[in-house]
């Protein structure tokens, strides 16, 4: 039996990250994971992977629609689908090898297994038990359930399975417009597949800003992707290797249906704790499967610490990261905090979609006084040179203080760009604050100033 002073459950983003803070804080550390691999659904079969996808997919957009006007002519390149699937199984491997480098650096030990936890302060994996002082359950999500809808990972996929298809089809369905599958389905439609996007809501991205919605549907048209809205899904049958999707439209209640020959369920996703013994230990689950943590995430049960996907909040890897290091510093007697008011969201479609902080909707229903700041990617000189011109950033400020609530930017790199925005409400300021901050040229970060000072006086090329 080893004895530890932490023990965390699950290598994803929040399990290693949390491991490495531990370890460099001096405790004695361990980590279980099941897979052959560390780095979780993230780095395995999830953010890493599609994001491999995207970019090969965009560079094959770029090559077909833009390069012959910057001069670059020649032949559009061929799809070898083997290999882009051997570039995205390499781009794997070097991540994951690189966590098990630092945790060979840190001298964390990898305890390979999956977990249950029999006691409060005890670890089970396999035939083996191991004593901890604290354990952190870092077990992370599944893809959800759908009624009528069987996954086969053949011709009906999750995320999973939409990553390794044995070939690129000609018609998908993808049930569920948010960010897995508009990315998911982003790929596929540059890869020559005619995809279309059913959603039970009136508008994508559900909880994004309305505007942004709006816009990013536009666009996401004009590249080929068809949407059916407000369609409740009733079944999905498989029959001959093909697909027949039927649903009802909420608003007509009338029937419809559509084959293809694959579809993806991305309807979002779920807590994974199956097989750790939670209820047995009397850890307190809320009715949507999530763990219940307190201030220090922690659980009912003294010492069970939990943090992720797992427990409340958006299941996103770096919130899991941050509450990583931030429950590695409570257990090591120092303050751990996580301001969940500055955790930006990503889309990485092209263009990208970001936002941190409050959306228009939120402000009028808590009656707050806002002003906009908004500047598109038009007037600025780099996206227009790069064919990157779709989009705008749109800044929120409070009506009295100017200090920033939030930010939503469709268009180029927005994903990067969304950062100053987040130092900046970290750091309380406001939007002249960023108005009067220097900006190289050309640069799309300039489109960030510009609807800073659009706040104010007026943006400058607008």
């Amino acid at each position: 039996m080893a004895s530890y002073d932490v023990i965390i459950i699950g290598s994803g983003p929040g399990g290693y990250v949390a491991a490495i803070r531990c370890a460099q804080l001096g405790l004695k550390t361990a980590c279980v994971e099941g897979r052959e691999t560390l780095g979780g659904t993230c780095l395995n079969v999830g953010c890493i992977p599609s994001k491999a996808l995207l970019h090969a997919s965009h560079m094959l957009h770029e090559a077909e629609h833009n390069f012959a006007a910057m001069g670059l002519k020649g032949k559009s390149p061929s799809v070898d689908w083997k290999q882009m699937q051997a570039y995205k199984q390499d781009t794997i491997d070097t991540n994951t090898k690189g966590i098990e480098f630092l945790f060979k650096k840190n001298k964390i030990d990898w305890i390979k297994g999956w977990a249950s936890i029999p006691e409060a302060g005890k670890v089970q994996v396999g035939d083996d038990t191991h004593e901890a002082k604290n354990i952190i359950i870092a077990s992370g999500s599944v893809p959800s359930d759908l009624k009528g809808v069987e996954v086969d990972e053949e011709t009906v996929v999750s995320s999973t399975g939409a990553l390794t298809l044995g070939k690129i089809p000609k018609r998908m369905v993808v049930i569920g417009a948010g960010v897995i599958g508009l990315e998911m389905g982003s790929v596929y439609a540059r890869l020559g597949a005619e995809v279309t996007v059913v959603e039970y809501l009136d508008a994508i991205t559900p909880g994004m800003d309305a505007e942004v919605q709006k816009t990013f549907q536009r666009i996401l048209k004009k590249q080929g992707l068809k949407f059916v809205m407000g369609a409740a899904v009733q079944s999905c049958e498989v029959k001959n290797g093909k697909a027949t999707v039927k649903y009802i439209l909420r608003k007509k209640e009338t029937e419809a249906e559509i084959e293809a020959e694959i579809v993806l369920l991305a309807t979002g996703r779920s807590p994974y704790t199956d097989g750790l013994g939670l209820t047995d230990l009397g850890v307190e689950i809320s009715d949507r499967g999530q763990i219940k943590t307190d201030d220090h995430w922690q659980t009912n049960v003294k010492g069970i610490y939990a943090i992720g996907d797992a427990i409340d909040g958006p299941m996103l890897a770096h919130k899991a990261e941050d509450e990583g290091m931030a429950c590695a510093e409570v257990l090591a007697g120092k303050h751990g905090h996580v301001n969940y008011g500055v955790i930006p969201g990503v889309i990485y479609t092209h263009p990208e979609v970001a936002s941190v902080g409050a959306t228009e909707d939120a402000l009028k229903e808590a009656g707050r006084n806002y002003k906009v700041g908004k500047f598109s990617f038009m007037g600025n000189g780099r996206a227009k040179a790069n064919f990157a011109a779709d989009g705008f950033v749109k800044i929120l400020a409070d009506k009295e203080t100017d200090r920033i609530l939030g930010c939503h930017i469709i268009g180029p790199s927005a994903g990067d760009l969304i950062h100053e925005v987040c130092v900046a409400m970290e750091f309380g300021a406001s939007a002249q604050d960023l108005a009067l901050t220097c900006h190289a040229h050309p640069t799309y970060s300039e489109a960030v100033r510009e609807a800073a000072l659009a706040c104010g006086d007026g943006a400058i090329h607008a």
